[in-house]
């Protein structure tokens, strides 16, 4: 995720200063092995986490074996092949295997939006017919304007959007690039216009995601975010049938921040609003983590989990994550699990899958 150089104590943006950028939030696992006195940073947290669980197994069964070295996690003298650890991520082309459609279906909620998208297929999808066939295309922009709260899925989205423009023909490539403030804005006078550029070359035949699209007007006259938005106008019109833009954030700051400017309001005339989720679609967003990552859970669980979620539901306000404050419960309950699971001698593989409710306990603290 991102915050912002200078915070309040609440972590909401500090207003005093009138140029305050977003800055990633890089999230890192410690992984120890105590049997080895061995401690690593790793840079993928849930790669580390799998990484652990796939240990931890293999370890449990060495210990069932009683004519084995109990005093290291792997026997040498062992014949058969030594499993590997190593997570496979998919690739870019495993992720295409699936339709746009079906990666839409597989959304939880988001209903409006998956009306918006389906016309956008349809309309897109009757041009590249009509285009096959040799008849006339009606010009149209398909730049959108993303408006919502953190967490209710409009990058996960955009990547569906880049998916849907490929299948039609209006994109070569379909990728999609994901940038904010800091990525196109540049500190010193005249290197803006080559930062903001770059980016936009690296996007093109595909779709370029600007999010918090708002924080490139500070209010500033020495703030060099116009000129960003200046490039990014004149590159939407020079390569027109090259690229896609899709500007995210807050509903009212987008707002102002469009009307601020002709140029990105005569371009941008797409509105494309992301709910918050119901307590009913996050835990289903819940669910949907523990099932993918093979974990057990039993009814007293799922009614802390719902509880959890319902306490922090009704008393949200405008920094309330959505699926990013369940992804956070998700990765808390893991690592709770991880502590309680260290203390035990032998670890099962049902173990390893269950989450009791020890493990969401500390999370009401």
């Amino acid at each position: 995720g991102y915050s912002y150089k200078h915070i309040n104590k609440d972590g909401s943006s500090d207003c005093r200063y009138s140029d305050n950028p977003s800055v990633p939030l890089v999230e890192m696992a410690q992984l120890s092995e105590s049997r080895f006195g061995l401690t690593f940073w790793i840079s993928r947290a849930d790669d580390a986490m799998q990484f652990c669980h796939n240990y931890e197994s293999l370890y449990s069964l060495q210990l069932k074996n009683p004519k084995e070295d109990k005093s290291a996690p792997f026997n040498s003298s062992k014949t058969v092949k030594r499993p590997e650890t190593t997570i496979k991520k998919p690739s870019a082309e495993e992720h295409h295997t699936k339709s746009s459609a079906q990666q839409l279906s597989g959304l939880v909620g988001l209903n409006s939006v998956k009306k918006e998208f389906e016309t956008i297929n349809n309309f897109a999808r009757i041009q590249s017919l009509r285009a096959s066939q040799g008849m006339k295309c009606s010009p149209v922009s398909y730049h959108c304007v993303f408006t919502g709260n953190p967490g209710t899925g409009k990058t996960t989205a955009a990547r569906i959007l880049a998916d849907i423009f490929k299948e039609n023909g209006v994109l070569q490539k379909g990728h999609l690039i994901e940038t904010d403030r800091a990525g196109l804005v540049a500190e010193y006078v005249g290197q803006t216009a080559i930062k903001t550029n770059n980016i936009i070359d690296s996007a093109l035949d595909g779709v370029l995601f600007i999010d918090e699209a708002y924080t490139l007007i500070s209010g500033s006259k020495n703030d060099f975010g116009n000129e960003a938005i200046a490039t990014l106008l004149k590159r939407m019109e020079d390569d027109r049938d090259r690229l896609v833009v899709v500007l995210a954030g807050y509903s009212d700051e987008m707002k102002q921040f469009i009307s601020s400017n002709p140029g990105l309001e005569s371009r941008f005339t797409r509105y494309i609003d992301f709910p918050d989720y119901t307590e009913d679609e996050l835990y289903e967003i819940f669910s949907t983590m523990i099932n993918s990552q093979g974990y057990k859970i039993d009814v007293l669980v799922e009614e802390a989990v719902k509880l959890l979620i319902h306490q922090r539901y009704i008393n949200k306000d405008d920094n309330f994550g959505n699926a990013r404050f369940v992804r956070n419960i998700f990765e808390s309950i893991m690592m709770n699990q991880a502590n309680r699971l260290s203390t035990q001698k032998d670890i099962t593989s049902h173990d390893l899958q269950l989450i009791n409710d020890m493990d969401v306990v500390p999370l009401f603290k």
